[in-house]
């Protein structure tokens, strides 16, 4: 089996991105009438090439293809000395669920936010995603926390 190869994310991934950012969106519900805003995904992409921004992300690669999606962001805590790193995003083909692409993308986070000098990296998911807390319960710890939101 191949291991996947993790890179950042270039322009010309556009149209593979979009398939996975699709997928990604549809697993959380944001699909058909509840689709975001094509405006957000527009503005979401410019932002990865955008220095002044702190998005980034990565894309893995398997055969050659972009099969694998992670996008983190870096910000100050008032609880450490060191920024913090946010993996937003992270989302893989469902076929290749199980090769190690969503761990390749998680280590490679990591090794970012290591680099960055970032004290900590978190992540959140929908108690529903059994497959996906599977694999981060191996990779992280998870501390009983539960996310509020209320929209403005």
């Amino acid at each position: 089996m191949a291991h996947p190869h993790i890179r950042p994310i270039r322009h010309d991934d556009h149209q593979q991105w979009r398939s996975l950012w699709d997928g990604y969106n549809a697993f959380y519900g944001r699909s058909g009438s509840t689709a975001l805003d094509e405006r957000v995904t527009k503005q979401t992409w410019e932002r990865f090439f955008d220095k002044a921004e702190t998005v980034r992300a990565f894309v893995a690669e398997l055969d050659g293809r972009v099969v694998g999606i992670a996008h983190f962001l870096f910000h100050c805590s008032t609880s450490r000395f060191s920024d913090v790193c946010y993996l937003q995003d992270l989302f893989t083909e469902e076929i290749c669920r199980g090769r190690g692409v969503g761990r390749a993308l998680i280590q490679r986070v990591l090794d970012a936010a290591q680099e960055a000098g970032s004290s900590r990296v978190y992540w959140t998911t929908q108690t529903s995603n059994v497959a996906g807390r599977a694999l981060y319960d191996k990779m992280a710890e998870h501390h009983g926390f539960i996310v509020y939101s209320h929209e403005l």
